[in-house]
């Protein structure tokens, strides 16, 4: 590159840029020129096509998108001469990735580098295959780099690249090395001199002996045995030795690959390796060289981890275990992170967590390091070795580190205190007192699943039910406390409060006027539950109190207008119930015990996002808990009627409801409007959905095979189809209320509303004759990438009357694929039977997204090369003008963002996806339209994940490419056939719909 005046020059030009825009510009001129120059191949020289692909590079690091040239640069590796060679293999490893297609031209050019005589040439060759080789490599090149590997009249240069190119080629496809014949061969390699062969052969070997341990048994001696020879430090150049550690990288490696075996069988081997590992653990020590800490204390902590791989004796776990409280007492907050982590590990070995014990007032002292993340590793020890001897000193240390832990650490340090309370209380009083003091000092980050623990705990245990009642007593009577405090205080005086009624200030006025203060400090939420006390308090009073009657029946009578469903409910009914006698004290009695079941807590605990304490979760499991508590998952408390259960829109269905959706799977139609609709049947659309949840009633079952989705062509029935079907769906992919199917007595619209990765779309069933429709039938056939729920249609339509059904959409992941209703319904002696699609396509999962050109750029250029970003030339594209194309690219939700393409005939446009795998994923796409050739256009389009921009590439193409057309003259329905299966039949076999559709 020294002489190359014109590169030299670019360089120059860039650096003495005065700004971006400035750079922007000369990037721009210079792509220009390299494009020119590219395309004049009679007087592209090797020299300039050598020093235009080093701009190329050049242009590339800068960040630029640099989307030709490819081709250029592959052709480069076949050149004969050094410096064309190896610009060649740079830039296409720079500039392309493992699935372009100009790799595979490629191959036999860099098959014949490897098999040839020329090291250089060689190493150049691996190197590329190394960095960015794929399944086609492995497939051809494999043979030959293992040719390579095992040569012995190649340097050791050429063979460290070889192994780790067989690397590369063997994460790519694992077939590429057969375990049989490479056994063997890789054991050798283990006894190479040479340290850096041995570093890249060990590499290879912990990859193969993750993926088949069995078939490498032979190496696990060769493995002791570099150990041995490093920790002797014998035969260890000076290049391998780093701060007088020998070859610190083999050995982590080589423990690493032992920790894949299952056990180490011959005596002898196992003796060496321990020798070698307890001089590991006596020869390791804290020094002030920043350097030769981290390399001697990463071999230190592999060989801890290979020495509870191994389940050593206990003498050596002992010294393990002092070792790293040693470790945690440190200044370097590295180590002590690390000795943490590796003692929280620990506690999965048997018989070492007495040793941990020991060391409890140091890890506690961890809780208070200016580090979060060693904060964290210290709750996650405490938490793992809490037992029933030590859980009241770790449970009181964590009540009181809650006070000052960041608000981030609360809601895991919360849940972890509540778990331990609950497993190893050592009494009954204890547990409730940690569980109040828990929500008093931590209210807002106490999930409702604690204190509904607390009160099935209450609830189970009467000897507690007046020591609890009488410290809920306590806290309700400070003047701030937290909204989970008047819950579960509510709650337990509600139940429980009348067993206090001798006690100086508890008699039930008494309460009533306490937790009545709180009544305009708490949310809709907690307002049930303070009724339900009302109500529990006026039962509990005998003989009735009627000045206390008074006061709770004026709180019910103010909230039975209350916009709140729930609240209005409850006020209305205890209203009602209290003048009942009897039978509100039957309704009122006390709750029974819960069912004994798993505790929810622990689950919820495992769930926790950071891993790493899952060695102590999984002890936690294991541990026996403490026999004072007996608990049960939540239940509705305070007598309040379960919720009712609305369909989700995830599509599960039980297997009950799975097997009445079977055997009905219309439902019944319990309230039609029997007036006469107008003329329109359809006039319901242009107004707002009338449905703010769908219907309860179990749903049809809607797991189909994705095979079944086909395109839908013309239905073949008795009766005429007024109009296109196919018309009708293209245009409802780009509104959202319209007709999607008509004939001569029944029209099917539709009224969608759209949110994100939901969606909830409504179907209106009219009838426009004047006879009944009798067996509708309506079964939704979803893809893969949709779960939908669609609620039951009624069996009989009556005369010039509308049914609506709501239809719940939630979008899994990108694709095109669209959802099929299978409809059918029967008029007089006609069966009618239609197969619909449903216009829940991709762009309905699409936002709008206006982007400035600063913030389209540095996004654009962010978005690597393919898969993310993929560019094909479009053919036959329907004549457009640029406005015009440019209205149809916001019909289908993804914006044109003007002026940000130099090229006034290039449309620059930009969307956000949603999906429940992706999130919201921003997309981004560019047309450049030939003004001379309206009917060809190249189009690029990039996202954050491969699958959402090929599918939004090929939805967009779709478009541009088949445009639907506004009017048509209707398309007759084809003639009478025979009639297909009754829906009794098909209602009985869910099969046959399945194969009535394929």
């Amino acid at each position: 590159m020294a002489g190359m005046r014109g590169l030299s020059v670019f360089i120059s030009d860039i650096r003495n840029c005065q700004n971006k825009e400035a750079e922007r510009l000369r990037v721009d001129k210079e792509l220009g020129n390299i494009r020119t120059c590219f395309k004049n191949e009679k007087v592209l020289t090797p020299y300039k096509k050598k020093k235009y692909v080093w701009k190329m590079l050049y242009i590339h690091m800068l960040g630029y998108d640099v989307d030709f040239g490819h081709m250029e640069a592959v052709s480069l590796i076949s050149a004969p001469k050094f410096p064309e060679k190896q610009v060649g293999y740079i830039v296409t490893s720079c500039l392309l990735n493992e699935n372009h297609d100009f790799l595979r031209l490629a191959i036999n050019t860099v098959r014949n580098d490897i098999i040839g005589r020329n090291e250089t040439f060689q190493c150049l060759a691996l190197t590329l295959v190394g960095n960015i080789g794929g399944r086609d490599f492995a497939e051809s090149l494999a043979p030959d780099v293992q040719k390579l590997l095992i040569s012995s009249s190649c340097r050791p240069l050429v063979r460290k690249k070889a192994a780790l190119c067989l690397l590369r080629l063997f994460r790519k496809n694992p077939d590429a090395i057969n375990a049989d014949g490479w056994a063997d061969r890789m054991a050798q390699l283990l006894d190479e001199r040479d340290l850096g062969v041995l570093t890249s052969s060990t590499s290879l070997l912990v990859a193969l002996v993750s993926n088949n341990h069995e078939a490498y048994s032979s190496c696990l001696p060769k493995c002791v045995n570099i150990l041995e020879r490093l920790a002797r430090n014998q035969d260890v150049p000076q290049e391998y030795t780093y701060y007088g550690i020998p070859s610190p990288w083999l050995q982590v490696k080589a423990m690493r690959a032992l920790q894949y075996f299952p056990t180490i069988e011959d005596p002898n081997t196992r003796k060496s390796l321990f020798e070698v590992l307890q001089r590991i653990l006596m020869g390791t020590d804290v020094v002030k060289n920043v350097n030769k800490n981290n390399a001697s204390h990463a071999v230190l902590f592999e060989a801890l981890s290979l020495v509870m791989h191994l389940d050593a004796e206990k003498e050596m776990m002992s010294q393990c275990v002092a070792l790293l409280g040693k470790f945690i007492s440190v200044r370097e907050p590295n180590i002590r992170y690390l000795g943490l982590e590796n003692m929280t590990r620990m506690l999965m070995v048997t018989d070492v967590q007495d040793i941990i014990k020991k060391h409890q007032s140091q890890i506690i002292t961890s809780l208070k390091d200016p580090d979060i993340s060693i904060r964290r590793r210290a709750l996650d020890l405490l938490y793992g070795m809490c037992d029933v001897s030590n859980a009241k000193d770790i449970v009181e240390e964590l009540l009181q580190y809650l006070s000052t832990a960041e608000f981030s650490m609360r809601e895991e340090l919360s849940l972890k205190a509540a778990i331990l309370a609950e497993k190893f209380a050592p009494d009954l009083s204890w547990y409730v007192d940690v569980i109040l003091q828990l929500i008093d000092k931590a209210g807002d980050f106490v999930s409702d699943d604690i204190w509904f623990r607390v009160v099935q705990f209450v609830t189970n245990n009467e000897d507690l039910q007046p020591y609890a009642a009488s410290k809920a007593r306590e806290y309700i009577d400070k003047i701030a406390i937290h909204e989970t405090m008047v819950k579960v205080s509510a709650y337990i005086l509600g139940e429980f409060g009348h067993l206090l009624a001798r006690q100086p200030g508890c008699s039930a006025s008494e309460l009533f006027s306490i937790l009545h203060e709180k009544l305009p400090t708490v949310s809709t939420p907690t307002i049930p539950i303070l009724l339900s006390t009302y109500a529990k308090l006026l039962m509990h009073t005998q003989p009735p109190d009627p000045e206390l009657q008074k006061k709770i029946f004026a709180v019910f009578k103010k909230y039975e207008s209350c916009i709140d469903v729930e609240i209005q409910q409850r006020a209305v009914e205890y209203l009602e119930l209290s003048k009942k006698g009897p039978t509100f004290m039957d309704v009122l009695a006390e709750m029974p015990k819960f069912p004994e079941r798993q505790s929810s807590l622990i689950k919820k605990a495992e769930d926790v996002e950071d891993t790493a304490d899952q060695s102590a979760i999984k002890l936690r499991a294991q541990q026996q808990p403490s026999n004072a508590l007996v608990l049960a998952e939540p239940q509705p408390v305070n007598g309040a009627p379960p919720a009712l259960k609305l369909p989700s829109v995830n599509g599960n269905t039980e297997p009950q409801s799975m097997a009445r959706a079977l055997s009905q799977p219309n439902g019944n139609l319990n309230n039609i409007d029997p007036q006469i609709p107008s003329p329109d049947l359809l006039s319901d659309l242009l107004g707002p959905l009338a449905i703010e949840a769908p219907p309860g009633a179990e749903g049809v079952p809607d797991e189909v095979d994705g095979s079944a989705i086909v395109p839908v062509g013309d239905q073949t029935n008795t009766v005429e189809v007024i109009g296109n079907n196919a018309e009708r769906f293209h245009a409802l992919c780009l509104k959202d209320s319209g007709v999607l199917y008509e004939d001569p007595y029944i029209q099917i619209g539709i009224k969608a509303e759209w949110r994100g990765h939901h969606g909830r779309l409504v179907l209106f069933l009219g009838n426009k004759s004047t006879s009944p429709l009798t067996s509708v039938q309506a079964l939704i056939l979803p893809p893969a990438h949709l779960k939908l729920e669609l609620s039951p249609v009624p069996d009989t339509i009556p005369p010039r009357a509308q049914v609506q059904s709501p239809l719940e959409v939630m979008n899994l992941r990108p694709s095109r694929d669209v959802a099929v209703l299978d409809f059918s319904y029967k008029f007089g002696a006609n069966v009618v039977s239609a197969k619909l699609r449903i216009p829940a396509v991709l762009n309905k999962f699409l936002q709008p997204l206006q982007l400035t050109s600063e913030e389209f750029f540095p996004q654009w250029r962010a978005i690597s090369g393919p898969p993310l970003k993929l560019q094909e030339v479009v053919r036959g594209v329907r004549p457009l003008a640029l406005p015009e194309m440019a209205n149809l690219f916001n019909s289908f939700r993804v914006t044109i963002c003007p002026g940000l393409d130099p090229n006034p005939n290039n449309l620059v446009a930009s969307t956000t996806f949603y999906s429940e795998s992706t999130g919201a994923m921003l997309c981004l796409a560019r047309i450049e339209t030939d003004p001379a050739d309206r009917t060809q256009l190249r189009m690029t389009v990039g996202s954050g994940d491969p699958t959402l921009t090929f599918e939004l590439k090929e939805f967009i193409k779709e478009q541009l490419v088949s445009i639907p057309v506004g009017s048509r003259a209707l398309v007759p329905a084809a003639p009478p056939v025979a009639q297909p299966p009754s829906p009794a039949a098909l209602a009985d076999d869910p099969g046959a719909l399945l194969a009535g559709l394929l």
